[in-house]
């Protein structure tokens, strides 16, 4: 099995077995709604309350080893947890407390990327919200592989909402406008 799969699905088992909320992002995600990429370590996102956080991460290093010092305090300054999977597999767990990651979560699916290993993904739209609203170079090399791929059955309207959404927080449209013309050189295709 491939070792991203395998760190994966460990991790999976281990959230599952505790009923906690989550889902894959980032690259195995994209590997599933978008163009095949090379990607080295597993993201995740855990749903966790405000608050909550020192149960879940002492959880967490109590089962796997912290990839850098003072890991603990890192986590629970900066909601993301850093780990090695028991291959060795870099493991990053991003802490989600808002009501939009929440509902990420609702809408993640299995898909199995190989056999017997079925992974918990976000949505096709919800990858192309975090991917835009984060906005870097990757990101949108990433959506636009998404968008050719997925063009026919993307949910345009969730997108451009979430998205809008997110961006008025932070007072930036311009991912809003960047993945317009995404849009439009894609559906022209």
């Amino acid at each position: 099995m491939n070792g991203l799969f395998e760190a994966a699905a460990e991790i999976q088992e281990f959230l599952q077995h505790r009923d906690w909320r989550f889902c894959i992002i980032g690259g195995l995600a994209v590997i599933r709604w978008g163009q095949p990429r090379a990607t080295r370590d597993v993201d995740i996102s855990l749903f966790v309350e405000f608050g909550e956080e020192s149960s879940y991460v002492d959880e967490l290093f109590g089962e796997y080893a912290e990839r850098i010092p003072d890991a603990r305090e890192f986590a629970l300054q900066s909601r993301v947890v850093l780990i090695h999977a028991s291959n060795g597999t870099p493991v990053d767990i991003a802490l989600a407390g808002f009501p939009y990651e929440e509902q990420i979560m609702q809408r993640a699916t299995a898909f199995e990327y190989a056999p017997d290993v079925l992974l918990v993904t976000a949505s096709a739209e919800d990858i192309v919200v975090l991917k835009a609203f984060a906005s870097r170079d990757r990101d949108w090399d990433d959506i636009q592989g998404i968008a050719i791929r997925q063009m026919l059955s993307l949910d345009w309207d969730y997108v451009f909402a979430e998205l809008a959404s997110l961006c008025e927080l932070k007072g930036d449209h311009e991912p809003v406008e960047h993945l317009r013309r995404i849009q439009t050189a894609t559906s022209a295709d």
